[in-house]
């Protein structure tokens, strides 16, 4: 079987354990933290930089990388958020003893893997055409990097804190986050929170 070369991206130690477990079945399958993986397994709930973002710094810097997003949360919008963002591949954690060496195997050829669940969640989309989400207008979503100051900012982080984090200055921070504010229509901090929970940027 194919040498492949896997990265574990969870912030929960009993997860990576598992997930390390169930990996080592397959002798040619080495759990790794090089820089350029073949596979990398993220969890969407990490602090500082979701697995979203992460999926997409990640394909931008190495496209040749397949992600595949191990997750215990499930919800329509979220699902094409993943697609949309590179990954190839959505489990739940709960799936995991049953889908996740398949997919692993199927990420390995490049090839998209999906459960039956998911499968209709993207059925529905592209091939129905349906909204990624109804009633919601295209000009209220945000962008990568507001996405990334939503985060940080609902995480608790201050500006000069972000600013750090993110490699850009104060003022650009600010007006970010005023743009945020407005795009959304959001008009206070409790209120962005709200909609970072509600979104999946941040877990409740």
């Amino acid at each position: 079987m194919k040498s492949i070369r896997i990265v574990l991206a969870d912030d929960h130690k009993v997860v990576r354990q598992g997930t390390r477990a169930l990996l080592s079945v397959i002798p040619e399958w080495e759990v790794v933290g090089e820089l350029k993986p073949d596979i990398v397994i993220l969890d969407i709930g990490m602090p500082e930089l979701n697995g979203l973002d992460a999926t997409r710094q990640i394909k931008k810097k190495l496209p040749e990388t397949e992600v595949l997003i191990f997750t215990g949360q499930e919800t329509e919008e979220l699902v094409h958020d993943v697609f949309d963002s590179g990954a190839r591949s959505y489990i739940m954690k709960t799936d995991a003893a049953d889908h996740l060496i398949e997919a692993v195997k199927a990420l390995s050829e490049h090839k998209h893997f999906f459960t039956s669940r998911i499968s209709e969640i993207v059925f529905a989309r592209y091939i129905q055409g349906k909204k990624v989400a109804e009633g919601t207008p295209e000009k209220s979503r945000i962008t990568d990097r507001e996405r990334e100051i939503v985060q940080l900012l609902a995480e608790g982080k201050s500006s000069k804190e972000i600013a750090t984090i993110l490699g850009i200055s104060v003022r650009t921070v600010e007006t970010h986050r005023a743009a945020i504010m407005k795009k959304l229509g959001l008009k206070s901090f409790s209120e962005l929170i709200r909609y970072a929970v509600r979104n999946k940027i941040i877990e409740a």
